[in-house]
């Protein structure tokens, strides 16, 4: 048995080959959907595989990150263009963040409401 030392064990043929001889059909329909989404067309493979280094940032899958930057070079992309990507993603997350904070406002806002509303129990 390897010792695992690291945090993600590596992806290799064996865990591959595992998964898919545990549940073949969803493996084959996941390769077959996989290779659809990726196939040129209205947009160019190495433009969907920017797309997806950029959203595997956000969801920090590290499989994806260096299965889909691998991907990204074969296709041509630079290195230039892989970080900006990983820019886009960053500033979408930052970005998410700052307007997700309406909720936090809204919350602390209808908190003190209800402060300012309640009875002090002192007496004037």
């Amino acid at each position: 048995m390897p010792e695992h030392n690291q945090m993600y064990p590596p992806a290799t043929r064996e865990v591959a080959e595992q998964r898919r001889a545990l549940a073949p059909k969803p493996a084959e329909a996941f390769k077959a959907f996989s290779q659809s989404v990726f196939a040129d067309g209205a947009l160019p493979g190495k433009t969907k595989h920017l797309i997806a280094v950029a959203v595997a940032h956000v969801t920090q899958c590290p499989y994806c990150i260096r299965g889909h930057t691998k991907a990204a070079l074969g296709q041509g992309a630079t290195g230039q263009e892989i970080m900006e990507a990983i820019w886009v993603a960053s500033e979408m997350r930052a970005g998410a963040a700052y307007a997700h904070a309406a909720l936090a406002l809204d919350t602390i806002a209808h908190h003190d409401r209800r402060e300012s509303a309640a009875p002090t129990g002192g007496k004037d």
